[in-house]
């Protein structure tokens, strides 16, 4: 006999009825919000749609049930073999945590590709001007950066040839 395989705890999906009713489809029973903060500390995966549209109403119920567990007052701390352990709240807690991070790892990936999109816009613009001999903005930058050293070298020269150059006054026409 082999070892035995963990099994992965159980996804719910459950249904919010317009009367505020919550429906868990996989036991095909009604469920309270006590009883999905439970399925939570147990390990389960749950997800809150609303019945009528199927928005997802998961964060939404979660934020109730956090603001409700601690509308309780603190988490009851038990010792398990030595390691401290919050009774309730702190799977729940740390289900919530990483469900609201998913935005923001979507954020910062979407982030990444437009980041990702822009650079390679930008290289094909610039192989179609080269292509046209149309000069780029690093062209036209180092050129401008060539034109001061230039300036600079001929105003530099003017000066140390000792000769101040005015402008040329012009006589009055008679």
């Amino acid at each position: 006999m082999g070892l035995p395989v963990p099994v992965a705890p159980a996804r719910h999906l459950i249904k919010k009825y317009a009367n505020r009713k919550l429906y868990d489809t996989r036991t095909s029973r009604y469920i309270t919000l006590e009883g999905i903060a439970q399925l939570v500390r147990e390990g389960h995966e749950i997800e809150v749609v609303d019945r009528d549209n199927g928005n997802n109403l998961t964060q939404v119920t979660l934020s109730q049930i956090v603001l409700s567990e601690e509308k309780r007052g603190p988490a009851r701390v038990i010792d398990a073999g030595g390691e401290m352990l919050h009774d309730r709240g702190q799977a729940l807690l740390d289900y919530v945590r990483k469900t609201l991070n998913v935005p923001a790892d979507l954020r910062s990936q979407v982030e990444r590709r437009r980041e990702g999109l822009e650079s390679m816009a930008d290289d094909a613009i610039e192989r179609a001007l080269r292509r046209l001999r149309i000069p780029t903005r690093h062209d036209i930058d180092r050129i401008n950066e060539r034109l001061d050293r230039i300036s600079a070298q001929l105003k530099k020269a003017g000066a140390s040839d000792g000769a101040m150059t005015r402008p040329r006054k012009r006589k009055a026409s008679r």
